[in-house]
């Protein structure tokens, strides 16, 4: 694994975390979690396993040391994995399309639903929360899936021209 790309990656990650701890909490603890938008980044970047394994563990570590939803550690982790993994078969089979933003926005958002739907069942099966599935998803999912949708729609554009203009090896510039 290239150090440039490591870089580029623990990055992505930090901005990601900053993003997430300053965006306040609703909802019982829950918030928007751009650790996920950063994460979608570094795997369109870098899709390969070693690096999806490296981006889920340090994303759903740090998101889960940072989350304000009570019992939020594991379900963070286990979230950030299934989502990560997943999130990669998406992109190696749309590898011919994936590059183009409306395409990459989409997965995004079906990336955001994914991963709060696995952080949800995996947060009441572990701590037993008494809010019921669909209330927490209307309330949290949903605004999170829109918010990550246009975060990434502005970020993503920026990230590749400098990705770009630095001269990164990325599956971006490659396919460009």
């Amino acid at each position: 694994m290239n150090t440039k790309n490591l870089v580029l990656m623990a990055l992505l990650v930090s901005v990601g975390a900053a993003l997430y701890v300053i965006i306040p909490g609703f909802s019982g603890g829950m918030k928007p979690d751009f650790m996920l938008t950063m994460m979608f980044i570094g795997i369109l970047l870098f899709p390969n396993v070693k690096s999806v394994f490296l981006l889920a563990v340090t994303t759903g570590v740090i998101s889960g040391l940072f989350s304000t939803f009570p019992g939020g550690f594991v379900p963070n982790i286990l979230d950030k994995f299934i989502t990560a993994f997943v999130f990669l078969a998406f992109v190696l089979i749309l590898k011919k399309i994936v590059q183009k933003l409306p395409v990459a926005i989409a997965l995004c958002v079906g990336g955001t639903v994914l991963s709060g739907t696995v952080f949800l069942s995996s947060a009441i099966f572990v701590i037993g929360a008494d809010i019921p599935f669909g209330i927490l998803f209307t309330t949290v999912v949903l605004p999170a899936m829109l918010l990550n949708g246009v975060a990434f729609a502005f970020i993503y554009p920026i990230v590749l021209t400098l990705v770009r203009r630095s001269k990164f090896e990325t599956a971006a510039t490659q396919s460009a």
